[in-house]
């Protein structure tokens, strides 16, 4: 199994950033060939303090090869090119093999 994680930072509006990830973003991310499947969660803290983060995505593909043609594609460019619409704070993306 291969990961990529996409951290999003803090945006300027917290409300248009969860309206525009749900009804435009998500489907997008969802429409990427070899997408096994996707997790988005909300991050906080454990006492109370502002999360350091604002939401982390998880895609989920068979394998590497997988992954890289998914980015590659049309649907893949999309959604990459798609960020910059409403991440305002910013996104960082890591990418890894999830043991068995």
């Amino acid at each position: 199994m291969y990961v990529i994680t996409v951290i999003y930072h803090h945006p300027d509006d917290p409300a248009a950033f969860d309206e525009y990830y749900a009804s435009t973003h998500r489907p997008l991310a969802e429409a990427i060939n070899g997408l096994t499947a996707l997790s988005v969660s909300r991050c906080e803290s454990l006492d109370e303090s502002p999360p350091a983060e604002y939401a982390i995505a998880r895609l989920i593909f068979e394998t590497k090869d997988v992954a890289l043609a998914a980015l590659s594609s049309p649907e893949g460019q999309a959604a990459a090119g798609d960020v910059a619409n409403f991440a305002t704070g910013g996104a960082t993306m890591l990418f890894g093999e999830a043991p068995a």
